[in-house]
């Protein structure tokens, strides 16, 4: 008889009082034993050491998206209209791509690394009003390829397969499942699943060795866990209104990382939810799939 796909969590633990405006872009580095995330309003990197607890915070110049470590001191930035890659030993700028110089209301958003070591991200308008942002990947070659438009707010993308994956528009409270082909190009999109306005709205999201998506409920204090069926089979509270990212990581990869943000909270909901704004820690029965490291030949070889 086949395993049942039974979800079981522990309680949110939390790991770090930062008290972010937005927390967000949640990674995990197995080479350092350690979560980074960022707080793009306050344009910082945030760097905990699962084993040693020690902490690191990094002032940027720029509202920052995501964070991923490729090697030693050398990390990759999504910036405001910027992709950047960093030695933060020496300030070095290894790399630095325009995105949407066109666009000066826009700012990067969320973004995953893909099997293939492919980096995809979302651009949103800062304002959050009009529907001009996109979906992009940049390949290892450092082209710059955009896959989809017309985001209000884009968030993930969470990875089924090297050409499937999902991705939502929080603004829409929509999660899509997209299939594209080996020149990226979108050739089937769906909507997988439709929030509610009491459910809050869809905001980062990950997938674990099933292909459960795990999805975290801006406004909704919680993560819900949905099979490839798009049945709901778990769900995870948190003493945070607004869950923002997650990922897995840890010795085992089955513990889940979490971010919160205090953006847009009034007083009593604060009351109400007195530890929103910082990082969570989740223990879970299942393992998230192998972590991937942005593959761009002349910065890993270097």
């Amino acid at each position: 008889m086949p395993k049942k796909n039974i979800i079981k969590s522990s309680t949110p633990i939390c790991l770090w009082k930062t008290k972010s405006l937005l927390g967000e872009g949640v990674s995990w580095s197995q080479k350092l034993s350690s979560v980074s995330f960022v707080d793009i309003k306050k344009k910082k990197i945030l760097i905990l050491n699962s084993r040693t607890n020690k902490r690191k915070i990094i002032n940027i110049d720029k509202e920052i998206g995501f964070v991923f470590h490729l090697k030693k001191n050398i990390f990759l930035l999504g910036l405001k209209s910027e992709i950047r890659i960093v030695d933060f030993k020496n300030k070095k700028i290894l790399i630095s791509i325009d995105v949407e110089t066109d666009k000066p209301d826009n700012r990067i958003n969320d973004g995953k690394i893909d099997s293939l070591g492919r980096l995809w991200f979302g651009t949103m308008d800062n304002f959050e009003k009009e529907k001009k942002g996109a979906l992009y990947c940049l390949d290892n070659k450092l082209n710059l390829h955009t896959v989809d438009k017309d985001y209000y707010i884009p968030n993930g993308p969470a990875f089924i397969s090297n050409n499937t994956f999902y991705h939502t528009d929080s603004k829409k409270r929509k999660i899509y499942k997209i299939k594209v082909n080996k020149k990226l190009n979108i050739i089937k999109k769906s909507i997988f699943i439709k929030f509610t306005k009491k459910m809050g709205s869809p905001d980062g999201m990950t997938t674990d060795i099933k292909n459960n998506l795990w999805v975290c409920h801006y406004r909704g204090a919680c993560i819900s866990v949905y099979n490839k069926k798009g049945r709901k089979i778990h769900k995870i509270y948190f003493p945070a209104k607004n869950i923002t990212n997650c990922t897995f990581g840890g010795i085992h990869n089955n513990e889940l990382f979490i971010s919160t943000a205090l953006k847009g909270m009034k007083k009593n909901e604060i009351k109400k939810f007195p530890l929103s704004g910082n990082l969570f820690k989740v223990k879970t029965n299942t393992r998230g799939k192998k972590l991937f490291t942005f593959s761009q030949k002349k910065i890993i070889n270097d």
